[in-house]
């Protein structure tokens, strides 16, 4: 594949804009994930090549970059977050990590599934498109198959346990679990009744199915003999990819007591609201009690859609024009239920360049549930919405004028991301939206959880020492088992997502912590510039300035937040 040559003469707006096309390129699922056109009918190739391919492409970027003059204060802005970012990427090629990339939440294995709810599916052409690509995934998984035996080779490999998850999801996927349809099966059910389109499709969606369930069986019998059964990744690894995940240079130490810290402020806080809500019980007695009590309860995954959708739109139109000004492109958020297969929870995918596709949200659900409690979610649609990430990614996406696109619509640092979207969740009580004690309960939930993934992550990957006067195992090392023991009996969070989430903080090192730390430092900048500027301070204005910069490391952030 043959890339335009980048040149520093072409400025640091003008590199990063062709980085962006030149990525979608090198990376079709990318490109659909961020709305690029003209690639939606092909598929990444994770083979060693196609890897070695995009890590040449972020060298000469980066090349061009670090010579490019800034003309001004916005280039060079995007000068320092492209160098950290795509920096970053480089690294972790030349750290091999990126050819056996594996695990059970956002992994190769789960994005060449994911992509095709990206597409659109209203017309002909539509279903030609998504023809094109199902026919494609058959040679996109061999070539990730070349790229996990290379890493496997090369003692690179995932932990076992996120071999035989991913495994159990390719089954799910391939129609080979349960006498459930496959994924693609059900994905064209929708498509034409008849005539050769739909004759492609069918055949298309079949041999998907067959490369997922081969892909499972690889797994299986050829990758998890060679996988350690070490789930921990040890420093080295951990701290790359921490750095990765919060754009930050962070003191481990200080950050895993500081966890346990803040773990027994909100634990405190809980148990206060918990008497409230039934005097005298324990947590997990209160949550029982929300969890009985029907107003608080959605029966069926339409009945769960139904009330995430009402509460989005409600929130969309109470924080308009009062405490965020949101253009009418943000106004339109998406709902909906994810297709049955992955990890337990919510998520967030941003809308195109042209919010032609709009922002949705999320929501995977055991597939044997049909009661939710709302009590534990409200919070979580704050988060994913507004002002959460909807609030958060389509901002940026809307800066045409201010940020180039590489800023717009490929950078994702979970510090940056995940820290705004709990501070979000936390600014929505501060502004009066979480006042029923149940509702709260759940706020206060997540966030206990979102602690104790600070402590979790950085204590099993480090295999550190659980502190003493914290009641639980004290002087032990942190192991998956008491990761998970500890999830179960120390936090309200539901059986089932605790489970899952014990797996993805050991397939996805650094990723977890980043949700409460980058909240911290939101909560600290925001702080800061309200002492500077004393009564002038506007917190509407904080919000707009913050948010038009775009994504960042958390290190960049904390700088260019100081300047406002």
């Amino acid at each position: 594949m043959r890339f335009m040559s980048t040149s520093s003469s072409a400025g640091v707006h003008g590199i990063s804009n062709q980085f962006v096309a030149d990525y979608a390129a090198a990376d079709p699922l990318a490109a659909t994930f961020i709305g690029m056109p003209g690639h939606d009918d092909r598929l990444t190739d994770y083979s060693p090549e196609g890897h070695a391919a995009r890590k040449e492409l972020a060298q000469r970027a980066l090349a061009a970059i670090t010579a490019a003059e800034p003309a001004d204060k916005s280039e060079a802005d995007a000068k320092a977050v492209f160098l950290e970012r795509t920096g970053l990427e480089v690294e972790l090629h030349e750290a091999g990590l990126m050819e056996g990339n594996l695990n059970v939440i956002a992994s190769p294995v789960q994005s060449l599934r994911e992509v095709f709810d990206m597409m659109p599916t209203e017309t002909a052409d539509d279903w030609a498109v998504i023809a094109k690509r199902l026919t494609a995934v058959p040679d996109a998984v061999a070539n990730l198959r070349a790229g996990l035996a290379y890493a496997a080779d090369k003692d690179r490999s995932a932990a076992l346990r996120q071999v035989t998850r991913v495994a159990e999801q390719c089954d799910r996927w391939a129609g080979r679990a349960g006498g459930q349809s496959s994924f693609f099966a059900t994905l064209i059910a929708g498509a034409p009744a008849d005539g050769a389109l739909r004759t492609e499709l069918e055949a298309g969606a079949k041999a998907a199915a067959e490369a997922y369930g081969d892909l499972a069986v690889f797994l299986r019998d050829d990758l998890a003999p060679k996988a350690p059964k070490k789930d921990a990744v040890g420093e080295d690894v951990y701290r790359l990819q921490s750095r990765f995940f919060t754009g930050s240079r962070l003191d481990l130490a200080e950050a895993y007591e500081w966890g346990w810290e803040e773990f027994t402020r909100i634990e405190t806080e809980m148990k206060q609201v918990a008497d409230r809500i039934k005097p005298g019980a324990t947590l997990a007695e209160a949550a029982a009690a929300l969890d009985a009590n029907p107003s608080y309860l959605v029966r069926g995954k339409d009945g769960l859609q139904s009330w995430m959708q009402e509460l989005s739109d409600k929130a969309l139109l109470a924080v308009r024009g009062v405490h965020f000004d949101l253009p009418d492109e943000l106004m339109k958020l998406e709902c909906r239920i994810a297709p049955p297969g992955g990890g337990v929870g919510a998520y967030y995918s941003g809308p195109t360049p042209d919010f032609s596709r709009p922002g949705r949200m999320w929501w995977s659900v055991p597939e044997d549930k049909d009661e939710f409690s709302t009590w534990r979610e409200v919070s979580t649609v704050y988060h994913e919405g507004v002002p959460g990430h909807h609030l958060q990614v389509a901002t940026a996406v809307y800066q045409a004028e201010k940020l180039n696109e590489f800023q717009r619509l490929m950078c994702w640092v979970s510090g940056h991301g995940e820290g705004w979207a709990l501070y979000a969740e936390r600014l929505m009580r501060e502004l009066g939206y979480l006042e029923d004690d149940g509702d709260l309960l759940g706020m206060l939930d997540a966030h206990l959880f979102r602690a104790a993934r600070v402590i979790i992550d950085i204590g099993m990957h480090l295999e550190l020492e659980i502190p003493r006067g914290t009641g639980f195992h004290e002087g032990e090392r942190w192991t998956p088992d008491l990761g998970l023991e500890f999830m179960l009996t120390r936090t309200i969070t539901d059986a089932a997502h605790v489970k899952d989430e014990i797996d993805r903080y050991l397939g996805w090192p650094g990723q977890a912590p980043s949700y409460k730390l980058g909240e911290r430092l939101w909560l600290a900048a925001r702080e800061d510039a309200r002492a500077r500027h004393g009564a002038e301070f506007d917190l509407k204005r904080f919000h707009r300035e913050a948010l038009e910069m775009g994504a960042m490391g958390l290190d960049t952030l904390r700088e260019r937040l100081a300047e406002l």
